[in-house]
């Protein structure tokens, strides 16, 4: 095998491609402070408890393990931020008041998760802890958003769901972890004659509801129906009500609803979402409310947040224009030097020639000159 060959979804980012997702990444950041948000660095990798800490199997399963020679512990390499940042809030800042914090990483992934994915995306999350109403699920929206018009992107749609329906319709339903697990993925992937069976021995209610939210997937009308068929199931109602106001609030992007769509069930408390745009094969943005997440570090208080990959960000993004740049000769004339550098401190790109051999970059466009005339060192156009 050639030395030069990486693993499988591992790949080197050259300069164009390095670029954009290097101003996306600033871009995003700068997005994340104007509302508030504190930058967080959390370390690449952690003791494998402290990292797997209430993820759940799924995370376990994406995480690469490795042996500490310091310490003979287990070590893991972070597959998702979210549950470090909990620990950060829950332990080493334990503020009282509301926290706003965001961040921007790699994380790695032992096998890609969807088609064609890279195995080491490139996170940027942002994440509001101790507000448990309304306000935080459409302050994270929003700031989502705004996220990708930033980048930018065009067409994003937004699909809403809440997984509190599918809790208020098992309530006091005695099913095991193995059942309730084949429950989701029926749902999910709106098999009826799956959910039928599993259901068999469910009350007729919790039964006919979760058959019901197979068809309660579309436009604003899935709301009306979903009240009709199931409003009178305990904390339903409420949820509408939730999901209604909150879409109220999205009137610039097309909004729809999914009451069936259940991925991260385990990981969410309330609203989930997902953000779509044309030519991405998956959401481009997945958050939510996950209140139990900082539970598992002894401080449990509401949390919502969101988080994407600028590496699949920047597949989509509008391409941009290559930086304008200044071709300079290379030599030792301290007026040429000094004006080459004032040109680079009033933040101008100077390209020098060196001797013997000419400039070739992808990422820049030399568009001006610097030349001498009659002694005088000038910026002329090319």
């Amino acid at each position: 095998m050639s030395a030069w060959l990486l693993p499988d979804h591992i790949a080197d980012v050259l300069p164009s491609e390095a670029r954009h997702i290097e101003e996306l990444r600033r871009g995003l950041l700068d997005t994340a402070r104007c509302y508030g948000y504190e930058l967080v660095m959390p370390p690449l990798l952690e003791h494998l408890e402290s990292l797997l800490t209430g993820s759940g199997e799924a995370l376990d399963l994406l995480t690469f393990k490795l042996v500490d020679q310091l310490s003979g512990r287990t070590l893991g390499l972070r597959g998702d931020t979210t549950q470090q940042v909990a620990r950060i809030d829950a332990h080493l800042l334990n503020r009282r008041g509301v926290t706003r914090l965001c961040y921007c990483g790699s994380v790695l992934h032992t096998r890609p998760d969807r088609p064609h994915a890279t195995r080491e995306p490139l996170q940027f999350g942002a994440e509001i802890y101790g507000h448990a109403g309304l306000e935080a699920e459409i302050e994270a929206l929003q700031l989502a958003l705004h996220c990708l018009r930033g980048a930018p992107v065009a067409d994003v749609s937004v699909d809403l769901a809440d997984v509190r329906i599918v809790r208020s319709l098992l309530a006091g339903v005695p099913v095991d972890a193995q059942v309730l697990e084949r429950v989701h993925a029926a749902l999910a992937a709106k098999d009826a004659s799956e959910l039928a069976q599993l259901t068999r021995s469910f009350p007729v209610a919790s039964r006919e509801g979760l058959q019901a939210l197979l068809q309660l997937y579309g436009g604003a009308e899935v709301l009306d129906e979903a009240e009709k068929r199931l409003g009178a199931v305990a904390g339903v109602a409420r949820v509408l009500a939730d999901l209604r106001s909150i879409a109220a609030r999205l009137a610039q992007v097309r909004v729809s609803f999914d009451l069936a769509d259940l991925r991260g069930y385990a990981y969410y408390s309330g609203l989930r979402f997902g953000m779509y745009v044309p030519g991405a094969s998956d959401a481009l943005v997945r958050g939510g409310r996950y209140d139990e997440v900082g539970a598992v570090f002894g401080r449990n208080r509401p949390a919502v947040g969101f988080s994407l990959d600028v590496k699949q960000l920047v597949a989509v993004a509008r391409s941009r224009p290559l930086q304008a740049a200044i071709r300079a000769p290379w030599g030792d004339d301290a007026l040429l030097n000094a004006e080459i550098a004032a040109l680079r401190q009033q933040g101008q790109t100077v390209v020098c020639t060196l001797p013997g051999s000419g400039s070739e970059v992808d990422e820049f466009s030399c568009d001006r000159e610097l030349v001498n005339v009659q002694g005088r060192w000038v910026v002329r156009a090319l």
